[in-house]
């Protein structure tokens, strides 16, 4: 790198250290040769000499982005680990040690308060500012040229076979089926999350210090707030769902945020509580209980962390709002042509021959590229469009939801930084709180479990939104994901393992839509009079022989 500088610069000073030149600027004559007359101009020469320009700054473009690049890495770097080694220490304070150190109190006893976790900063999403790069727009506007292509195609091949044009959309109707259920559904949801968490918290609050038994009122108000978990979030929505039986679409609506809302309670519980015990110890006078509206913004915000307080942008800029809700309704419509022209007729094809290896395959590499597309849709849509939406109307000011994943060399970091939002919520809840359980012993079984969780999490959340039990997420998730974790980690920086990350991305999309799909069509054309409860985690599609 050193020599490379220095070539640099000696190419930088060459004209002027070139004895030639020296010596022509000393030589009127040779002056007089080199330039025409006044109004006289060799166009020869000037070509000649734009030509050795061009020459010259193609020679030095690759060293001046090396040194550009290198400055700008090393100064990424300084600050990354600037951010880490202050989280890093309020983590620690947060999980392993006791504030001030009164009385010489273990660690298991208090957890530094909230404001020692996770810090919020006033920034902008990635893609936001990346979409003001030419170059980098222009891949955008690929994507928008390819969904012209399949409305396009859709139409043409509709006034083909029918003789006019079908401007319907029967799938998005059937998909988002029952939305007054989904509704009324998501309102009990949230009316109870925002009274009755609230509500045990404000109350064990204010009483715990004043309690004489303060284990057993700790003991019972925790009973409680588990019982709605459990009990009233956790099983209502799933009850409802599978009592109305709701089309798959109105259930990853209702599922989803019966997930997001049981984790923005243990979030404001787990938060809260160690500030109670901080002020009863003291002997506080003053009980610090969030406010309602506090509670009420911490729901609505674009993040699993709790904070009193968020940092804020100035003003809301609607248009942004509208833009962002724009692109949502068009990754929608884009998921429909991408199901209509290449799922839909992949699956329906399916000869009436036996579950073979061949067919299997076939399906496998024939899915991957509808499988890309919707990860890539539903990143855009919900990572960065959704949550920049309410970000922007709530005016909250951390817009990390996501991190350069496209850029992984590893999975350990594609884990990290697919989905900012719900890492910071496994690794603060799961992965600390753990280590802070066992004083910082068994890493790997921390990893490990929050492997079990997160997997455990999205097969519930694909079992009931397509109303049968088909482990294939699970098992990729938990043994080739997992072991990924550990085998290509963050050693491992050569563009190579880039390459190899994506490989297996694309396959493992190719792999999860393929076994999904034919389980739904088997599940849709060979149905049961009276199926049982091993009916629905049997695999249907291995023994279903379905004609269209």
């Amino acid at each position: 790198m050193v020599g490379e500088e220095m070539s640099l610069r000696k190419r930088l000073s060459k004209s002027s250290d070139d004895p030639e030149e020296k010596e022509d600027q000393g030589n009127p004559a040779k002056q007089a040769h080199q330039f025409p007359p006044l109004g006289r101009v060799d166009i020869k020469e000037l070509i000649a000499k734009k030509k050795q320009l061009t020459a010259e700054a193609e020679e030095l473009k690759p060293y001046f982005m090396k040194e550009v690049g290198t400055h700008f890495d090393d100064f990424v770097t300084n600050l990354i680990e600037k951010s880490v080694s202050l989280d890093s220490g309020g983590c620690a304070l947060t999980s392993f040690s006791v504030l001030g150190g009164v009385n010489n109190h273990r660690a298991k006893d208090l957890r530094a308060p909230p404001e020692h976790g996770k810090i919020f900063v006033i920034r902008r999403s990635l893609l936001d500012e990346l979409f003001e790069v030419d170059h980098i727009r222009t891949i955008y506007h690929m994507f928008i040229a390819l969904l012209i292509l399949f409305i396009l195609s859709t139409l043409v091949v509709d006034y083909i076979d029918e003789g006019r044009l079908v401007l319907e959309f029967n799938l998005i109707y059937y998909a988002f089926g029952q939305l007054p259920v989904v509704i009324c559904t998501w309102c009990a949801m949230f009316l109870s999350t925002l009274s009755v968490p609230y509500f045990l918290f404000q109350h064990w609050a204010r009483g715990y210090s004043k309690s004489s038994h303060p284990v057993i009122h700790s003991f019972f108000h925790g009973l409680l707030l588990m019982v709605f978990q459990i009990g009233i979030l956790g099983c209502g929505p799933t009850y409802a769902v599978l009592a109305y039986t709701l089309p798959p679409a109105s259930r990853c609506i209702v599922i989803f945020e019966q997930i997001r809302m049981i984790m923005k309670v243990h979030s404001f519980v787990r938060e809260n509580v160690p500030r109670v015990l901080t002020s009863a110890k003291e002997k506080s006078r003053t009980v610090p209980v969030p406010t309602v509206n506090q509670y009420l913004y911490f729901l609505f915000a674009p993040t699993l962390i709790y904070r009193d307080n968020y940092p804020r942008t100035p003003t809301v800029r609607w248009g942004y709002v509208a833009m962002q809700f724009a692109q949502v309704f068009g990754c929608l419509f884009y998921m429909y042509y991408v199901f209509e022209r290449l799922c839909a007729p992949l699956f329906r094809n399916i000869k009436q021959e036996p579950f073979s290896a061949r067919v299997l395959v076939l399906c496998v590499f024939n899915s991957i590229l509808p499988g890309v597309l919707g990860l890539l849709l539903t990143f855009f849509a919900f990572l960065h469009c959704w949550l920049n939406a309410f970000a922007e109307m709530l005016r909250f000011g951390d817009r990390m939801f996501y991190k350069d994943w496209w850029n992984s060399t590893s999975y350990s970091n594609y884990y990290r930084t697919w989905n900012v939002v719900v890492h910071d919520w496994l690794y603060y809840y799961a992965y600390k709180d753990f280590l802070w359980f066992f004083t910082k012993r068994f890493k790997s079984a921390a990893m490990l479990a929050v492997f079990a969780v997160s997997a455990v999490v999205h097969e519930y959340a694909l079992a009931v939104c397509l109303s049968f039990f088909y482990p294939v997420l699970f098992v990729l998730f938990m043994f080739f994901g997992m072991a990924f974790n550990f085998i290509v980690n963050d050693s491992r920086k050569r563009p190579i393992w880039n390459v190899m990350m994506w490989t297996s991305l694309f396959a493992g999309q190719g792999v999860l839509l393929c076994f999904y799909s034919q389980e739904w069509y088997a599940r849709q054309h060979c149905p049961l009079k009276n199926p049982t409860f091993l009916d629905y985690i049997r695999p249907r599609s291995w023994t279903c022989r379905y004609v269209f």
